[in-house]
C-alpha cells in the first residue's frame, strides 16, 4: 500500500500544480491570451470568457487535489475516498470541457489517465471494514 500512497501523492501533487498554473492566468487574462486559447474555443459553452473557467479549474482540480494531497500525506481518516472524489471530479471536468469546446488535445488523455489512476489508487487506499 505504500507505493500506492506514493502514486496517489505524485498524481494529486501533479495536477494541483498544472491546474494552478493553468487557472491562474485564465482568471488574470480571461480573454485566453497567455496559452493563446482562442475565444472561439468557447462558443459552444455558457462562458463568453475564461474568468470562470479558470475560477472552476482552481477550485475543483487546483484547491480540491492539493487539499486531497494534505489528507493523503497526513493519513487524515478515509483519505482514499478524498482520493477517488478528486478522480471523479477531475474524469467530469474532462468529459464537461471536451463535450463543450468539441476539441481533443493529447493532455486530456494524460489527464484521464490520472483520473482512473486517481479512482484505482483511492480504492486501493480505502480501509478495509472490520468484521463485526
Amino acid at each position: 500500500m505504500k507505493f500506492v500512497r506514493w502514486v496517489a501523492i505524485l498524481a494529486l501533487g501533479f495536477l494541483g500544480i498544472s491546474s494552478v498554473i493553468g487557472a491562474v492566468p485564465m482568471i488574470l487574462n480571461p480573454e485566453g491570451t497567455p496559452w493563446q486559447m482562442p475565444q472561439n474555443l468557447l462558443d459552444r459553452s455558457p462562458f463568453d470568457s475564461y474568468l470562470i473557467p479558470g475560477i472552476i479549474l482552481l477550485i475543483a482540480n487546483g484547491a480540491l487535489s492539493l487539499s486531497s494531497l494534505i489528507a493523503v500525506v497526513r493519513r487524515d481518516p478515509g483519505y482514499g475516498w478524498w482520493v477517488v472524489l478528486q478522480g471523479v471530479v477531475l474524469a467530469v471536468w474532462l468529459v464537461v470541457e471536451i463535450a463543450m469546446i468539441r476539441h481533443l488535445w493529447v493532455g486530456y488523455f494524460v489527464f484521464g489517465g490520472i483520473a482512473i489512476l486517481l479512482i484505482v489508487s483511492g480504492i486501493l487506499l480505502k480501509p478495509a471494514r472490520k468484521a463485526a
